[in-house]
């Protein structure tokens, strides 16, 4: 194709480029468009004969192929490359792999996470890719769905924050950043209302309640400019997500004004045919999608063929899926990729790629991370010049792939790293310890049991579409020696720090579990370590929440720490031995018994009494907890805007008093609750935070605003507003009511 066609005019708007780009291209080159494919088959096939616009998991090595096959294509349209980069650069190796989501989410820190996300997408975009499958905006409700790690918790409020602060980071100053990436937002919508835990099922949900809870994140991150939503792979009221049109054009096109672009998830479109069956073959499925309002179509090669022949069937007509190519080709001119088609620049990755600065940013995150939600004054344990010998067990103990998590290394999504990340790069809790510790010190170790044995899937190798299936998790047996090497450190030692928790197995897409509990050999050794009367400090490192057996819950201290990443090991460590203080918050609320699903601090008010018969319905720890290394007392809680109308501000004051003798960064939580509603509503709801410095033996008063707009609820009829009535703010450390002042405020009619 000539250089001096319109379309490569730098000159011209981009409408005007589009439009003459569109004008040139053929049906098939069009449909094309809108395939993304999977680079780990065959390149050559998906650029040269299915002309696929985009491409994902593509290796450092086909990056290079794709960009030459595309020069060779007739009209040269750049690819999108595109890559689950979920909390760092998963998949290359040596790039920074921060906490997942998850466990970013207890810094509570919104500038933090930007941070992340800005160094993320530096070094994304030295690889080639120009797109990241992140932030998950879905709202945790059952823990047993594979994909809590993904989310950032179970509330609305507090899941926009953060996933508006990394989509400011990923995306930069603009598309024409070249440190920029695309972010996703992800999965739209309700994706998370699980039956029974169990992934991509129907989501039985009505529309006010997707508004009610599911819808907010998401409205918010499209009125701040995020470029791309990813469908969910579920149906709701019977309709595939990917033929919903109601949410898809209604909601988020026309009601929320998004100009972006649809991503499908994987097959989504095949899935309608294959899985689902609400499609007789891929025409009429293809036909489905498009109308429905999809763009990018993720993983279903028969999109290719289907599309051409719904035209020919006339189940669809050109013109539409002239609007969803147009959408795909702005974002590419957007991007500048007809100028330049970032393509890998080895120099900028030796330069950025696990960059000094990156690492350090790292180990504030991880810090950050940790929940500290027990404690009976046996941390943290300082040196004081004094000898000491610390038994460090458990399965997670030194297992790198455990505390990279999901989406990283080896966590089977890509081929191209069987051994995960560079060993070295990580610290793992005994490496940790190993470098933290005085030098006099002893640091013991034993893996004191295993928690899996993984046994290929009786349902076969593959799944219908031909994706291989994961082998299956099998709790491992107890092994005795294990457990008497491990039991025989924690005897001689003075303190036994004891990490559990579940594997990557255990986690993920596919990947739901039916219980909560310890696998495998865990819950014997910590009985077993329990039984010596050493103290006992419990470190979890898992996914998702744990349902702790008595003799984790009667240790002498327990942290949660998620999967916290390549320096999660050191800051571990750090906050043992009282380098660092306890900062992290619970995102979510953790059950006691799995029986309690699905557990959430903002719950409906209305039902016969507050506990099962057989068990309290009170969480084991909930939404907004977590400890510091001293005392801290909320007092004088001061509402300074008793009555405001709908448009203004509720101003309150509350005094934090520190009488301990360290330091302590709180977050200060602010709910509020709407005493009478016309419709059944939640008791308390999340609605601003601060986190402030108390210096140790020091009082600080601390400031907050409300917006009144955001005391709205959702009519019966489905609109949200605001009624004018009484409400009353509660504020502090969590949100268990117990820890709440009160404080009324009204808001009145204009």
């Amino acid at each position: 194709m000539p250089t001096d066609v319109p379309y490569r005019d730098e000159s011209l708007t981009v409408d005007e480029r589009v439009d003459d780009l569109l004008s040139r291209m053929t049906l098939p080159e069009k449909v094309g468009q809108m395939l993304q494919l999977d680079a780990r088959g065959d390149v050559k096939e998906i650029v040269s004969e299915k002309l696929a616009g985009s491409i994902l998991h593509t290796s450092p090595a086909k990056m290079l192929e794709a960009i030459d096959l595309v020069a060779k294509t007739r009209l040269q349209i750049p690819l999108l490359t595109a890559e689950d980069c979920i909390h760092g650069h998963s998949f290359w190796p040596g790039a920074t792999i921060f906490p997942t989501q998850l466990g970013m989410a207890a810094s509570w820190d919104a500038d933090l996470i930007e941070r992340v996300a800005r160094v993320t997408a530096v070094e994304v975009a030295a690889t080639g890719i120009h797109w990241t499958f992140s932030p998950v905006l879905c709202i945790t409700r059952d823990l047993r769905w594979g994909r809590v790690d993904e989310t950032f918790g179970e509330d609305p409020f507090l899941i926009g924050e953060l996933g508006s602060a990394m989509i400011r980071g990923y995306q930069g100053g603009g598309l024409d950043d070249p440190t920029a990436i695309l972010a996703t937002a992800k999965h739209f919508a309700g994706y998370s209302e699980t039956q029974g835990g169990r992934d991509a099922s129907e989501a039985d949900i009505s529309r006010r309640k997707l508004r009610s809870w599911f819808l907010p994140p998401f409205e918010r991150v499209a009125r701040e400019g995020c470029r791309v939503f990813m469908l969910g792979y579920q149906s709701m009221d019977g309709v595939p997500i990917t033929a919903n049109k109601w949410l898809l054009n209604d909601v988020l096109k026309e009601e929320w004004g998004f100009t972006g672009t649809l991503v499908t998830d994987w097959d989504n479109v095949g899935r309608m045919v294959w899985e689902q069956k609400v499609c007789a073959d891929y025409a009429e499925a293809a036909a489905v999608a498009v109308k429905a309002g999809n763009d990018l179509v993720m993983v279903t090669p028969g999109f290719f063929e289907g599309a051409q022949e719904a035209v020919e069937r006339g189940l669809l007509r050109e013109d539409e899926i002239d609007q969803a190519v147009r959408r795909i080709l702005r974002l590419k001119f957007e991007l500048g990729l007809f100028e330049n088609p970032r393509a890998p620049d080895p120099e900028r990755q030796r330069a950025v790629i696990g960059a000094a600065e990156h690492a350090e940013l790292n180990l504030e995150v991880a810090r950050r991370s940790l929940v500290l939600l027990k404690n009976d004054g046996v941390l943290p344990v300082e040196p004081e010049g004094k000898f000491r010998r610390i038994a460090v067990v458990g399965p997670n103990a030194d297992n790198v792939s455990a505390q990279l998590g999901d989406w990283a290394g080896d966590s089977g999504q890509v081929d191209w790293l069987p051994d995960g990340h560079p060993r070295e790069l990580t610290e793992t809790i005994l490496d940790g310890f190993r470098a933290v510790a005085p030098p006099n010190w002893v640091i013991e170790h034993a893996r004191g049991a295993d928690i899996e044995r993984l046994v290929p899937d009786p349902e076969g190798h593959t799944y219908p579409d031909g994706q291989p299936r994961p082998p299956i998790s099998v709790g491992a047996p107890i092994d005795h020696h294990l457990i008497d090497v491990a039991r025989d450190k924690a005897v001689r030692a003075d303190y036994a720090v004891v990490v559990v928790g579940d594997t990557v197995n255990l986690t993920g897409e596919h990947k739901s579990t039916a219980t909560l509990e310890l696998q495998g050999g865990q819950i014997a050794l910590l009985d077993a370590v329990a039984a010596t009367k050493t103290p006992m400090i419990v470190v979890l490192v898992n996914s998702k929440p744990t349902v702790l057996p008595p003799s984790a819950l009667n240790a002498a201290a327990i942290i949660q720490a998620f999967n916290p990443g390549m320096r999660g090991g050191r800051a571990i460590a750090e906050l043992v031995l009282g380098h660092i203080e306890p900062s992290g918050r619970l995102p979510l609320s953790v059950a006691r018994h799995v029986g309690q699903q699905p557990v959430y601090y903002n719950t409906i008010r209305g039902q016969h009494g507050s506990r099962y018969a057989d068990l309290t319905q009170d969480p084991l720890f909930a939404f907004g907890e977590g400890l510091n290394y001293t005392t801290l007392t909320y007092g004088d809680l001061t509402v300074t805007t008793p009555s405001v109308p709908a448009d203004e501000i509720v101003r309150a004051t509350v005094t934090l008093t520190n009488s301990g003798a360290r330091p302590a960064l709180e977050t200060v939580q602010a709910y509020i609750s709407d005493l009478v509603t016309s419709v059944t509503w939640a008791g308390r709801e999340l609605k601003a935070y601060r986190q402030v410095e108390v210096p140790a033996g020091e009082t600080v008063t601390v400031e907050l605003e409300v917006p009144a707009s955001a005391c709205s609820l959702v009519t019966a009829d489905g609109r949200r507003i605001v009624e004018p009535g009484d409400f009353e703010l509660l504020v502090g450390p969590s949100s268990r009511e117990r820890d709440l002042l009160r404080a009324p405020f009204r808001i009145v009619s204009p």
